[in-house]
């Protein structure tokens, strides 16, 4: 059955192995359970560093907090400090106004009107001199104490503030000169252009805290003092403003308590927040030992899972390969079984051959000799020759027998799909089944030879054959048939099965095990089987290409 000019035979594809789940499974979870598990991994980390970065932008603001309630404590007290001590000036200024100002500085206010101190002032646009402003300045001091009723002021203003916390009492009139001060070498000086004057001159007293490293006070010179500068208008009797107060109180000791009070809220606030940091700090331990435990519990976790699931892996994988060695062996026995019958068969075929062979030739002989010793008188003249007729018809039918049963090789080697069909067919015609059932061959001349195991392609044949026999029941008896046809597509050669005139009558069912079968053989001959609607197609491999696939 294997064409003349067929190349030497090639081995059969390696059967494809069984599925390799567990190989398959431990690439893939072990990438899957790995990213996870990184993934896991910096997330945590991303949620410690965002803890982290909370817990320092919260201490930063408790810190930030804790420093401007100590700044704003620190104003607090210093405005309260100032307002008490502006009101204790307007209180004591109506004190000083009620013991001294009609009697003394009233008059002396009054008096100084008439120094013209304006000529002191440096004009806009004019290079200030300080040498002949101060002595300007000088000269209205003198001309202001040289008054009389000055001494007796300011004697009654020092006996009047002795022992008190105001270093320095200063009287000014409505034109900003200083008409008394305590410390006499201010006085004839210019005020006008001071804000906390214009305040008071305007009916309105203005105070600030102030600190002098140097100060002449009443009782002498002193040194590193805070003092309270206050301007006091002072009403005069129609109650309008008629003149303004300078005071300076110290306020020294207030502001050291306060110091000591502001420096003992700094120290609290820096013993929270080193307990805020403190505390920080143990969250943080906490949060990471839990991240960590987390860690833990989610990889130990997913170890338990991955050896859960390698374990049933493993079962299936067993499953798998004894269902796979059970298939290959059914297929070797079936394999064995198929090679024991072709070969009981070729041995009967044989015997046959050679038992019917000698008589049937035995027989020819002898009608040839028949015909050469017996005159045409002695018997009819067509005897002899329909002898040897129906001889050779017995000859070529033990030899189509043969040649079907002789066992062929295991190996994928070019074949003669055509002249295969035919020895199938022919051999088939023997079976009383198919005699109601004819095949029709349409087989396409000139086919290229297509690649395939004898054996297996016969065996092949044989069962859809058999299959669409018994489908082809379904149909009416005039559409019994079973159509084979072949045709070249491409790098392929398809073998065509269908049953009925219009090639519909039925199909092979899915189960069926000869398909299967053909399935499994075509499939290791390097082919396929296909459905086409009721028809079924079998597609094998050329061995060489052909004319229309090559030029496509």
């Amino acid at each position: 059955m294997r064409p003349a000019d067929a190349s030497p035979p090639r081995r059969s594809p390696p059967r494809p192995g069984p599925f390799q789940l567990t190989r398959y499974f431990t690439a893939t979870s072990l990438a899957a359970f790995v990213v996870l598990a990184v993934s896991l991994y910096f997330l945590e980390q991303g949620e410690q560093q965002f803890f982290a970065q909370v817990q320092r932008e919260q201490n930063s603001f408790f810190a930030q907090v804790q420093a401007q309630l100590v700044r704003d404590e620190k104003e607090t007290t210093r405005t309260n400090l100032v307002t008490v001590h502006e009101a204790g000036h307007v209180a004591l200024t109506n004190v000083f106004a009620n013991a001294l100002w009609t009697s003394h500085f009233s008059p002396l206010v009054a008096k100084a009107g008439a120094i013209a101190f304006q000529r002191c002032r440096t004009p806009a646009g004019v290079a200030p001199q300080p040498r002949l402003q101060q002595a300007c300045v000088a000269e209205v001091g003198r001309q202001v104490m040289a008054m009389p009723g000055f001494a007796s002021a300011d004697a009654a203003a020092r006996a009047l503030m002795r022992g008190t916390t105001v270093f320095k009492v200063k009287v000014y009139d409505l034109r900003g000169l200083t008409v008394y001060s305590s410390e006499l070498a201010q006085i004839g000086e210019d005020k006008s252009a001071n804000a906390g004057w214009r305040l008071a001159a305007g009916g309105k007293p203005a105070s600030e805290l102030v600190h002098r490293d140097r100060f002449s006070a009443f009782e002498g010179e002193v040194e590193n003092r805070d003092l309270v500068q206050s301007y006091v208008p002072v009403s005069a009797s129609d109650g309008a403003v008629g003149g303004v107060f300078e005071i300076y109180s110290d306020v020294t000791p207030l502001q050291q308590q306060i110091a000591r009070a502001s420096a003992h809220i700094a120290e609290a606030t820096a013993r929270n927040q080193a307990r805020v940091e403190a505390a920080s700090v143990r969250n943080q331990a906490t949060v990471d030992a839990n991240a960590t435990k987390l860690l833990l519990i989610v990889a130990a976790l997913l170890v338990f899972i991955y050896a859960a699931l390698l374990f049933f892996v493993r079962n299936g994988q067993r499953i798998i390969d004894a269902e796979a060695r059970s298939r290959e062996q059914a297929a070797l026995r079936e394999q064995q079984w198929h090679r024991d019958k072709m070969a009981t068969m070729a041995a009967m075929a044989a015997n046959i051959s050679h038992e019917v062979g000698n008589p049937l030739a035995i027989i020819s002989g002898l009608a040839q000799d028949i015909a050469e010793w017996r005159g045409p008188g002695d018997f009819s003249p067509g005897s002899p020759r329909m002898i040897v007729e129906q001889t050779a018809r017995i000859a070529d039918m033990t030899r189509r027998i043969t040649d079907f049963a002789t066992a062929g090789r295991d190996s994928v080697e070019p074949l003669d799909i055509n002249q295969s069909i035919r020895a199938v067919c022919d051999f088939l015609a023997f079976d009383k089944r198919f005699r109601g059932t004819p095949i029709e061959l349409q087989l396409a001349e000139r086919l290229p030879a297509c690649l395939g195991v004898p054996d297996h392609l016969t065996e092949v044949l044989m069962g859809l054959l058999q299959a669409f026999e018994e489908v082809s029941d379904e149909a009416a008896a005039e559409d019994r048939r079973i159509i084979v046809a072949t045709a070249a597509r491409g790098h392929e050669v398809a073998l065509r099965f269908a049953t009925g005139a219009d090639g519909g009558a039925g199909r092979i069912a899915a189960g069926d095990p000869r398909l299967e079968s053909a399935r499994r053989r075509v499939a290791a001959m390097g082919g396929r089987i296909e459905c086409a609607g009721d028809a079924l197609e079998v597609c094998l491999p050329c061995a060489t290409p052909t004319a229309d696939a090559a030029g496509a």
